[in-house]
Protein backbone atom coordinates (compact mmCIF):
# COMPACT_ATOMS: atom_id res chain seq x y z
CA UNK A 1 0.00 0.00 0.00
CA UNK A 2 1.52 3.70 -0.86
CA UNK A 3 0.17 6.50 0.65
CA UNK A 4 0.68 10.07 -0.10
CA UNK A 5 -0.50 12.67 2.34
CA UNK A 6 -0.61 16.15 1.76
CA UNK A 7 -1.22 19.40 3.73
CA UNK A 8 0.29 22.77 4.58
CA UNK A 9 2.78 23.51 7.11
CA UNK A 10 1.47 22.49 10.93
CA UNK A 11 -1.41 21.14 9.40
CA UNK A 12 -0.87 18.21 11.19
CA UNK A 13 0.26 15.92 8.28
CA UNK A 14 3.58 14.21 9.56
CA UNK A 15 1.22 13.22 13.00
CA UNK A 16 -1.28 11.71 10.73
CA UNK A 17 0.97 9.53 8.96
CA UNK A 18 2.04 8.68 12.09
CA UNK A 19 -1.10 7.51 13.17
CA UNK A 20 -1.29 5.55 9.87
CA UNK A 21 1.97 3.61 10.35
CA UNK A 22 1.13 2.51 14.27
CA UNK A 23 -2.35 1.15 13.06
CA UNK A 24 -0.90 -1.30 10.54
CA UNK A 25 1.32 -3.00 13.53
CA UNK A 26 4.28 -3.33 11.76
CA UNK A 27 7.65 -2.17 11.89
CA UNK A 28 8.52 1.26 11.23
CA UNK A 29 11.34 2.97 9.07
CA UNK A 30 11.32 6.66 9.36
CA UNK A 31 13.01 8.40 6.65
CA UNK A 32 13.57 11.82 7.27
CA UNK A 33 14.74 14.75 4.73
CA UNK A 34 15.36 17.63 6.41
CA UNK A 35 18.19 19.07 7.36
CA UNK A 36 18.94 21.21 10.43
CA UNK A 37 20.43 24.35 8.80
CA UNK A 38 19.17 26.86 11.52
CA UNK A 39 17.80 27.22 14.99
CA UNK A 40 14.09 27.11 14.02
CA UNK A 41 14.51 23.88 11.49
CA UNK A 42 16.83 22.11 14.57
CA UNK A 43 14.10 23.18 16.89
CA UNK A 44 11.11 21.27 14.27
CA UNK A 45 13.56 18.55 14.10
CA UNK A 46 14.14 18.00 17.75
CA UNK A 47 10.26 18.04 17.68
CA UNK A 48 9.75 15.38 15.23
CA UNK A 49 12.46 13.32 17.31
CA UNK A 50 10.96 13.68 20.33
CA UNK A 51 7.41 12.53 19.63
CA UNK A 52 8.76 9.55 17.65
CA UNK A 53 9.12 5.75 19.32
CA UNK A 54 12.84 4.93 20.35
CA UNK A 55 11.91 1.20 18.65
CA UNK A 56 11.29 3.29 15.03
CA UNK A 57 14.21 2.90 12.68
CA UNK A 58 15.62 6.39 11.19
CA UNK A 59 17.26 6.77 7.81
CA UNK A 60 18.32 10.72 7.62
CA UNK A 61 19.14 11.13 3.48
CA UNK A 62 18.43 14.41 2.25
CA UNK A 63 19.06 13.51 -1.34
CA UNK A 64 19.42 9.73 -2.51
CA UNK A 65 15.48 8.93 -1.20
CA UNK A 66 14.71 6.24 -3.75
CA UNK A 67 17.92 4.80 -2.79
CA UNK A 68 16.89 4.72 1.01
CA UNK A 69 13.36 3.90 0.01
CA UNK A 70 14.44 0.45 -1.49
CA UNK A 71 16.71 -0.41 1.54
CA UNK A 72 14.12 0.21 4.21
CA UNK A 73 11.20 -1.49 2.39
CA UNK A 74 10.29 -4.90 3.23
CA UNK A 75 7.43 -6.76 3.36
CA UNK A 76 5.12 -6.49 6.16
CA UNK A 77 7.03 -3.64 6.82
CA UNK A 78 5.99 0.60 6.98
CA UNK A 79 8.34 3.32 5.53
CA UNK A 80 7.17 6.92 6.24
CA UNK A 81 8.89 9.41 4.52
CA UNK A 82 8.89 13.13 5.89
CA UNK A 83 9.00 15.22 3.90
CA UNK A 84 9.05 15.48 0.03
CA UNK A 85 9.27 19.11 -0.21
CA UNK A 86 12.23 19.27 2.40
CA UNK A 87 13.58 16.99 -0.46
CA UNK A 88 13.03 18.77 -3.24
CA UNK A 89 14.26 21.97 -1.31
CA UNK A 90 17.65 20.27 -0.71
CA UNK A 91 17.49 19.11 -4.55
CA UNK A 92 16.75 22.28 -5.91
CA UNK A 93 19.44 24.11 -3.95
CA UNK A 94 22.12 21.47 -4.81
CA UNK A 95 25.28 22.20 -6.63
CA UNK A 96 24.43 19.64 -9.35
CA UNK A 97 20.84 20.70 -11.18
CA UNK A 98 20.44 17.86 -13.24
CA UNK A 99 20.31 15.57 -9.92
CA UNK A 100 16.56 16.78 -9.31
CA UNK A 101 15.58 14.76 -12.92
CA UNK A 102 17.66 12.08 -11.45
CA UNK A 103 16.66 11.41 -8.12
CA UNK A 104 12.80 12.38 -8.76
CA UNK A 105 12.92 9.98 -12.03
CA UNK A 106 14.09 7.40 -9.66
CA UNK A 107 11.80 7.63 -6.57
CA UNK A 108 8.62 7.82 -9.62
CA UNK A 109 10.39 4.72 -10.78
CA UNK A 110 11.11 2.55 -7.65
CA UNK A 111 8.20 3.43 -5.97
CA UNK A 112 5.40 0.83 -7.89
CA UNK A 113 7.44 -2.20 -6.55
CA UNK A 114 8.89 -1.64 -3.69
CA UNK A 115 7.13 -4.42 -0.70
CA UNK A 116 5.19 -3.47 2.16
CA UNK A 117 4.15 0.04 2.93
CA UNK A 118 5.02 3.39 2.03
CA UNK A 119 3.82 6.35 3.09
CA UNK A 120 4.32 9.67 1.90
CA UNK A 121 4.64 13.15 3.29
CA UNK A 122 4.72 16.56 1.96
CA UNK A 123 3.62 20.01 1.62
CA UNK A 124 0.80 21.04 -0.56
CA UNK A 125 1.99 24.02 -1.50
CA UNK A 126 -0.54 24.72 -4.69
CA UNK A 127 -3.34 27.02 -2.28
CA UNK A 128 -1.02 29.78 -1.79
CA UNK A 129 0.01 33.15 -4.15
CA UNK A 130 2.40 33.17 -7.39
CA UNK A 131 5.96 33.46 -5.63
CA UNK A 132 7.57 36.41 -6.27
CA UNK A 133 11.19 34.73 -7.10
CA UNK A 134 12.30 32.35 -9.95
CA UNK A 135 13.71 29.41 -6.98
CA UNK A 136 10.05 29.81 -5.78
CA UNK A 137 8.35 29.18 -8.72
CA UNK A 138 10.28 26.74 -10.16
CA UNK A 139 10.01 25.06 -6.21
CA UNK A 140 6.10 25.17 -6.87
CA UNK A 141 6.30 23.90 -9.83
CA UNK A 142 8.48 20.81 -9.45
CA UNK A 143 6.26 19.87 -5.99
CA UNK A 144 2.94 20.41 -7.99
CA UNK A 145 4.24 17.73 -10.56
CA UNK A 146 5.79 15.32 -7.93
CA UNK A 147 2.70 15.01 -6.04
CA UNK A 148 0.56 14.85 -9.45
CA UNK A 149 2.73 11.78 -10.42
CA UNK A 150 2.63 10.15 -7.03
CA UNK A 151 -0.70 11.24 -6.63
CA UNK A 152 -1.87 8.39 -9.89
CA UNK A 153 0.77 5.87 -8.58
CA UNK A 154 -0.21 5.40 -4.96
CA UNK A 155 -3.12 3.81 -4.11
CA UNK A 156 -4.28 6.53 -1.48
CA UNK A 157 -3.83 10.19 -0.96
CA UNK A 158 -5.18 12.39 1.72
CA UNK A 159 -4.83 16.37 2.32
CA UNK A 160 -4.89 17.28 6.22
CA UNK A 161 -5.84 20.48 6.79
CA UNK A 162 -6.91 21.96 10.37
CA UNK A 163 -5.40 18.23 12.03
CA UNK A 164 -8.03 16.44 10.20
CA UNK A 165 -7.37 13.62 6.87
CA UNK A 166 -9.44 14.03 4.22
CA UNK A 167 -9.22 11.02 1.65
CA UNK A 168 -8.74 12.39 -1.73
CA UNK A 169 -8.53 9.03 -3.18
CA UNK A 170 -9.36 5.45 -1.53
CA UNK A 171 -7.64 2.10 -2.22
CA UNK A 172 -9.14 0.99 -5.43
CA UNK A 173 -11.58 3.55 -6.07
CA UNK A 174 -10.50 4.72 -9.55
CA UNK A 175 -7.45 5.51 -11.37
CA UNK A 176 -6.41 9.65 -11.03
CA UNK A 177 -8.28 12.29 -12.54
CA UNK A 178 -10.43 10.47 -15.01
CA UNK A 179 -11.31 8.59 -11.72
CA UNK A 180 -12.27 11.38 -10.04
CA UNK A 181 -14.18 13.26 -12.22
CA UNK A 182 -16.27 10.17 -13.30
CA UNK A 183 -17.27 9.97 -9.29
CA UNK A 184 -18.27 13.61 -10.16
CA UNK A 185 -20.93 13.19 -12.38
Amino acid sequence: MKTLILGGVRSGKSRHAEELAREAALPITLIATGTADDEEMNARIAAHRARRPANWAVIEEPLQLSRALVQAARPESTVIVDCLTLWLTNLLCHADPALLEIETDSLLTALPDLPGHQILVGNEVGFGIMPVNDLARRFVDVAGALHWRLGALCDRVELVVAGLPMTLKAAGAGAGAKGALGALR
